[in-house]
């Protein structure tokens, strides 16, 4: 509920993503989602290639500058690194 309010105020939605399957069946919704208005990534990488190839994590050290950004109505980039 938060976050459809938040889409309803124009207002950022930060995600960072953390997950076994982004690269695999999860790829096409978060495709999806980087191509919404108003939803920002804080930027992320893939997550031990040879032992989990469908795996990506975010770079939590960034949060803070992906929110700046998202106030600012812009991504950082490279989102994915």
């Amino acid at each position: 509920m938060a976050v459809k309010s938040h889409l309803r105020n124009g207002l950022p939605v930060v995600i960072a993503i953390s997950t076994n399957d982004a690269l695999a069946n999860a790829a096409k919704n978060i495709g999806l989602l980087q191509s919404m208005r108003n939803y920002y990534f804080v930027p992320y990488r893939q997550d031990n290639y040879s032992a989990k190839p469908n795996s990506v994590v975010a770079d939590f050290d960034r949060i803070e500058d992906t929110i700046t950004a998202a106030l600012q109505g812009r991504q950082l980039q490279p989102v994915l690194l």
